[in-house]
């Protein structure tokens, strides 16, 4: 579904962002995307979107990544923002879910069918004429989640999708997560949730490709994670986390 191909990035000439990166993500796998701040997370995510130049070769559901290419590339991939007040930008939950669909050329019976059936299936019908800036931050993540769900994407991208919530509505997060059946792609510093929603880790470190294998392999591996500048998730670490 996802592929990349000796992707490189530099914002500035012999700075390096990403440094000829070369892996595949498969329909349906669910993959935690993990490094230090400045590891390349968020620019990798936004070559995938079409929002930066780089070179190599990169492709979704067998096509590149190119200009001519990226308004049904756009289609194929939903992406759900770590802070969800700059990607909910309409008054309500109503009117932010339908927008994009009506935007693909869906009728407004589709859309509106679509934006229900999105909200039932997450238990988030009470939120549908809400407004959003009187809707709590844990409830607005949850829209922002299904606003991305409404497009029916074949690939999600989550940035630091846990960040500031407490611990019930990030729960809900992983549960919702969990649930998903698309091709997953999830950024975060959040190692504990990386290991309750992902089978696979890809780890970068100063833009290289440091790890890339199952989650319970390179979450457990403790020399591995601080040699990269990260620590083991909570729920491994025990006493060792206290030191």
């Amino acid at each position: 579904m996802i592929r990349f191909e000796q992707v490189s990035f530099a914002y500035e000439k012999d700075a390096p962002v990403l440094q000829e990166l070369t892996f595949d993500i498969g329909e349906g796998e669910a993959v935690g995307l993990i490094g230090a701040n400045g590891a390349g997370k968020s620019t990798l995510m936004k070559i995938l979107l079409g929002l930066l130049p780089y070179e190599g070769t990169v492709t979704v559901d067998g096509m590149r990544v190119e200009k001519k290419n990226l308004a049904e590339i756009r289609k194929k991939l939903g992406f759900v923002l770590q802070d969800s007040d700059n990607q909910m930008f309409m008054p309500t939950v109503y009117e932010d879910m339908m927008f994009a669909p009506r935007n693909y050329g869906l009728s407004k019976e589709e859309a509106e069918q679509r934006v229900d059936r999105t909200l039932e299936e997450l238990g988030l019908m009470d939120l549908k004429h809400r407004y959003n800036h009187k809707i709590s931050g844990g409830e607005k993540r949850m829209a922002a989640i299904a606003t991305i769900l409404a497009m029916e994407p074949q690939v999600i991208l989550m940035d630091e999708p846990s960040t500031a919530l407490d611990p019930v509505n990030r729960r809900t997060v992983i549960r919702t997560i969990n649930d998903l059946t698309m091709t997953k792609l999830i950024a975060s510093h959040d190692l504990d949730m990386i290991l309750d929603t992902c089978d696979r880790v890809i780890l970068l470190s100063h833009g290289c490709l440091a790890a890339d294998g199952p989650a319970e392999q390179i979450l457990r591996d403790q020399k591995l994670l601080e040699a990269n500048r990260m620590e083991l998730p909570f729920c491994l670490a025990g006493p060792q986390r206290q030191r």
